[in-house]
């Protein structure tokens, strides 16, 4: 017999078996007819501590003795004894779920739930805020049948029953997602539901409810974000006449400062926004998802729980999604027109400097000119200056050479002062513009 083949010696990534464990935790309860479950669901508005929940759920052993089915860090099933809980830590909110069995036959008071067992004052440690308070009760077709709840249902204006048969058909389940004593309440009817059917059926009618309240938590932004969209468009679009009307750069900078102020608004609504219109999104599809999944068939005369939503859960996401669509349709206007009138404020910056820039170079053309000017005048004191300096010499040498006359020899040097005069300003300014290109003087 060949051994099997051994994975000791590879290189195993670390976080392999905890994903593994994650795949398959929090599976549904196997459930049996009859039996009590309620659901709570608490929002979180910041990062809250798994290990205080942790704390808080622990203090239900004080009372009795506990067996942990599963526990890990963000999940735990303790079994109670008169009562399982399922414990579950999300990114926004943390989970209760109790399971109660009954015995076949009991009775039990409309507002009877599954939290009955637990001690008081227990609920008011949970961190957070409470979101979802839903309530089922699971029963057999034989102890119930659905043609009785059929004919005790009593439709009324303010409550819309919502009926229909899950799993193909193996079971019947009856709602109106109204609260009855702050909870909202499903009755599930077992028909021929085998296996863990029951309990994947109560666990989605769970998800339904606590992901259609999350979803909805994003309905009331929109609607704030909607009368500030309304405004902001308007400001738009007089701004935008605004940009029309403008006859000076001045109008035209005041105006890209109101854009920048819009745009910085618009910038902070859609990062406030954001994350809760995605959640919302994402929320929806999981809604959706799970009423896909229980199968339905349609019972006359009644909505579905599909129906049902399509008509006022899924008004209220396409509202969110509408609000999000608008706020980036509006940032991205913003950033176009401030574009555009930023181009336009450039290309007039551009052309004032190009006037700038053509008065200088008049005025520079006027400066040499006058410096050419000057250096002719400068050559005429310079000969002039130099010519007195040539005839002191020249009558101090008189002495020597009387035949010699100082006018003359004055007269004579006058040109060449004046030549020599010249080439020495045209050799300086032919240095000055060498060194100014940055090339050598060769001269």
């Amino acid at each position: 017999m060949l051994p099997g083949f051994n994975l000791s010696s590879v290189d195993e990534h670390p976080l392999r078996e905890h994903l593994n464990r994650e795949f398959h935790a929090r599976s549904p309860i196997p459930l049996t007819s009859p039996a009590l479950v309620s659901h709570l669901a608490f929002h979180h508005d910041d990062v809250t501590s798994a290990e205080a929940e942790r704390e808080n759920v622990l203090r239900l052993c004080q009372t009795s003795a506990c067996k942990f089915l599963e526990n890990s860090a963000t999940h735990m099933l303790v079994d109670a004894g008169s009562f399982l809980l399922r414990w579950e830590l999300h990114t926004e909110y943390s989970s209760y779920t109790f399971f109660q069995p009954l015995t076949e036959g009991e009775s039990l008071d409309p507002a009877t739930t599954a939290l009955d067992a637990v001690f008081p004052g227990w609920l008011a440690g949970i961190p957070g805020k409470l979101l979802v308070a839903t309530h089922v009760e699971l029963r057999s077709t034989k102890e119930l049948s659905p043609e009785k709840v059929l004919e005790g249902l009593s439709p009324t204006a303010d409550r819309q029953m919502v009926v229909a048969r899950i799993a193909n058909g193996a079971a019947w389940v009856f709602t109106d997602f109204m609260l009855d004593n702050r909870f909202s309440r499903f009755l599930v009817l077992d028909d021929s539901m085998v296996g863990r059917q029951p309990g994947r059926a109560v666990q989605r009618l769970f998800d339904i409810e606590t992901y259609r309240m999350l979803a909805l938590l994003g309905l009331p932004v929109a609607t704030e974000v909607g009368r500030w969209l309304t405004g902001a468009e308007r400001r738009l679009a007089e701004l935008m006449d605004h940009i029309g009307q403008a006859d000076c750069p001045e109008e035209e900078r005041a105006v890209l400062d109101d854009l920048s102020k819009i745009a910085a608004e618009v910038e902070h609504s859609v990062a406030r926004t954001t994350f809760r219109f995605t959640a919302s999104r994402a929320y929806g599809n999981l809604v959706l998802q799970r009423i896909d999944e229980l199968r339905e068939i349609r019972v006359p005369g009644y909505p579905t729980l599909h129906e049902f939503m399509q008509r006022r859960f899924q008004s209220a996401m396409n509202t969110c999604a509408a609000m999000a669509s608008r706020q980036q349709d509006l940032s991205s206007r913003v950033a176009r027109n401030s574009q555009l009138l930023r181009t336009r404020v450039d290309i007039e910056l551009e052309r004032q400097n190009q006037e700038l820039l053509t008065q200088m170079n008049r005025r520079a053309k006027v400066q040499l000119r006058l410096q050419e000017t000057v250096e002719g005048l400068s050559i005429a004191a310079i000969t002039y200056y130099s010519s007195q300096l040539v005839y002191y010499l020249a009558k101090g040498g008189k002495t020597l050479f009387p035949a010699l006359s100082p006018e003359i020899v004055v007269a004579c040097s006058i040109p060449v002062i004046a030549a020599l005069a010249l080439f020495g300003i045209k050799r300086m300014r032919k240095a000055l513009a060498a060194e100014e290109a940055g090339q050598p003087d060769e001269s």
